[in-house]
């Protein structure tokens, strides 16, 4: 039994919120929507910013009050190996929500991303300026699956018609990140919180207490703990011996909104089961910023929010079952990834991962779910973070497999590898005492990079090498010393922030879509040949059926002014298909280059093959293989040209 604080129930909120039905949306869109099944679990998962794996009590943290996630982590699954798709926010939110990784995405920072500066040796890739519409979200799923859907918080991966509302969520509420503070004296019921952590959770208690036939799924992304923060001094000093008495305040603030919650969920009348999911997008930030002093640690492991290493992509993750569906009181040790909730969630409400969204990088957990299966050691994961970060981290990639880690750095590949079974810390780099592994595992890694269709972050014409040293290499963030006091290291480490800062003030982040950008969608084609055509399926969207190669496409379009065009195409090519050389043509030039095998043709990557120097007005872009190495050459959903 979860209790709110001063033992006092919530009243739940009177206000209604009307939406369309499901049916008469999905019918509007032309689709047929599954009718609800009494079996379908609601499902509530909540993701809290910048948390960091070690910040709560139920980790071993005994300077942070979090009673209420302790005891949800008791009666429910605790993973100590969760990891997020990348350690920064939008993209690790693209990354949850369609269980593909950020690299597949393309969307590889935060949005819109950190500025490129001469203290930086190579450029941020580009990416992505919002989560592409073709991608489905677990919203989207479900949607189909006959829930309704509700976001409550941060989004973060785009605005405008790349809002939620355009991501499968029904009834949607952006509630800001700065709120009220709340006095002790003050119920959760009507305060709103510094982070509007009370105020977010109102809105999603009231949209599950709707009263329908169908389940829903609400998204909860709360903007604490992210800094700034702010609390009372009243709260503070209750706290005034934690790492951060500011931090720490928030987190309780954070524990009794959670608190609020779920007392909501169990109080529902309903049948079915809740599962209540409850992670961070990311780990926990440990240098100062915005704030004179770093607001946790994420000790025993290295760094934090913005790195490859484990403070910065371990995150926590408690799954909890209303109705006892799923086997509580287990701490599992194997690694899961977020990733992995897209298809367990679809599967927990009695589907399959559509053929629209291809293939997902996660692995369904609902057996080990609901049967306690266990799950493999053994298993990889893979990241790819082209991108520096306001936190101090440089351009890198990373291969866990088992116990062993690789990181390997982008700007003088250089590779550093862990055994985390013996040093979770990574702390001793046996690179050079087990060489062996270590190249296997950048084997895999480049496989792995070339098979998603990577961006590498390309060589800085402005590089300050001077300025480079005095940023990452005199004071590496990476291996800010942990044991000192926040005081003691915000003394060390202001000058530090103070360049960091300086460096990008006046500079625009580069986004992968500026002004310029020409799409040329699939839909749009004019096919010349036996059997190539557009097929329009919502899973396909694609020039296909290309299986002869005198077949060739074509689209007209205008330049809009003089310049250098970066060329993008978004395809995907079967199992075993790979290695078709294509020419792509346009205002008198040519490019070729080989299609690379994506393991399905709906499983589609991204890949720069070049820029052109293209005169304004009038023109053609054709694609007209010149060899085909196997059934068909690959599918086409767009073709970007971008203005560099």
């Amino acid at each position: 039994m979860f209790f709110l604080r001063n033992g006092c129930p919530i009243a739940a909120c009177a206000v209604t919120i009307w939406f369309t039905s499901i049916a008469w949306s999905a019918l509007l869109r032309g689709e047929a929507p599954q009718v609800a099944e009494e079996n379908q679990p609601n499902i509530v998962l909540v993701v809290v910013d910048d948390l960091g794996v070690s910040d709560l009590g139920c980790y071993g943290r005994s300077d942070h009050k979090t009673p209420v996630l302790d005891a949800m982590a008791s009666k429910g699954v605790r993973y100590t190996n969760a990891y997020c798709g990348l350690p920064i926010c939008s993209a690790a939110r693209a990354a949850l929500l369609t269980g593909k990784s950020p690299s597949r995405l393309h969307l590889t920072s935060f949005l819109p991303g950190r500025a490129d500066a001469p203290s930086q040796k190579l450029l941020n890739a580009r990416m992505h300026s919002a989560l592409p519409l073709e991608e489905k979200t677990i919203a989207e799923e479900l949607k189909r699956l006959g829930y309704r859907t509700g976001l409550f918080g941060k989004w973060h991966l785009g605005g405008g018609h790349h809002g939620p509302t355009h991501q499968g969520f029904d009834v949607v509420d952006e509630v800001s990140a700065k709120g009220t503070l709340a006095e002790e004296s003050v119920q959760v019921s009507t305060a709103d919180g510094g982070k509007n952590e009370f105020l977010i959770t109102r809105k999603a208690v009231t949209f599950m207490a709707e009263k329908s036939q169908s389940p829903f799924f609400c998204y909860v992304p709360h903007h604490i703990p992210h800094v700034m923060l702010d609390a009372t001094d009243e709260a503070k000093n209750r706290h005034k011996e934690a790492f951060s008495p500011l931090y720490a305040a928030n987190l309780r603030s954070m524990d009794e909104a959670m608190e609020m919650m779920i007392e909501t969920v169990e109080r529902l009348n309903t049948d079915r089961d809740t599962l209540i999911i409850f992670t961070s997008d990311n780990g926990g930030l440990h240098v100062p910023e915005l704030h004179a002093e770093p607001v946790t640690h994420n000790a025993p492991f290295r760094a934090g929010k913005g790195f490859l290493f484990e403070g910065g992509i371990r995150i926590p993750l408690l799954v909890y079952s209303t109705k006892g569906r799923i086997q509580g009181g287990r701490t599992v040790d194997q690694p899961v990834s977020h990733l992995d909730l897209m298809p367990t969630l679809i599967e927990c409400a009695g589907g399959k991962v559509a053929t629209s969204v291809g293939p997902v990088d996660g692995v369904s957990l609902k057996d080990h779910w609901y049967q306690a299966k266990e799950l493999s050691s053994d298993r990889t994961l893979y990241w790819d973070f082209p991108h520096y970060t306001n936190q101090g981290s440089r351009p890198a990639s990373a291969i866990r497999k088992g116990s062993w880690k690789l990181v390997f750095q982008h700007e003088d590949e250089s590779m550093e590898l862990f055994d985390l079974a013996t040093d979770p810390g990574e702390r001793v780099n046996l690179a050079e005492k087990n060489p062996e592994m270590a190249s296997s595992l950048r084997s895999s890694l480049m496989r792995w990079r070339e098979s998603v269709g990577v961006r590498p972050a390309e060589p800085n014409p402005e590089f300050d090498p001077v300025l480079h040293k005095k940023i990452y290499v005199d004071q590496d963030p990476s291996k800010l010393a942990q044991g000192e006091s926040a005081q003691v290291i915000g003394k060390k480490w202001k000058e530090w922030r103070a360049l960091m800062d300086k460096v990008v003030e006046g500079r625009k982040p580069v986004l992968k879509t500026p002004e310029g950008t020409l799409t040329l969608a699939a839909a749009d084609v004019q096919v010349h040949g036996k059997n190539i055509r557009y097929e329009p399926e919502p899973h396909k969207n694609v020039v296909g059926y290309w299986t002869e190669v005198d077949d060739w496409a074509e689209w007209k379009l205008e330049i809009p002014e003089d310049g250098n065009y970066e060329i993008e195409l978004q395809y995907g090519c079967g199992g075993g298909n790979g290695g078709s050389r294509v020419a792509t043509i346009c205002g008198g030039h040519s490019i070729e280059f080989t299609v690379k095998d994506t393991g399905h043709f709906q499983n589609m990557i991204y890949e720069s093959i070049g820029t052109w120097t293209l005169k304004q007005g009038e023109t053609v872009l054709q694609v007209r293989p010149k060899t085909k190495s196997n059934i068909a050459v690959m599918d086409i959903r767009k073709i970007v040209l971008r203005k560099k």
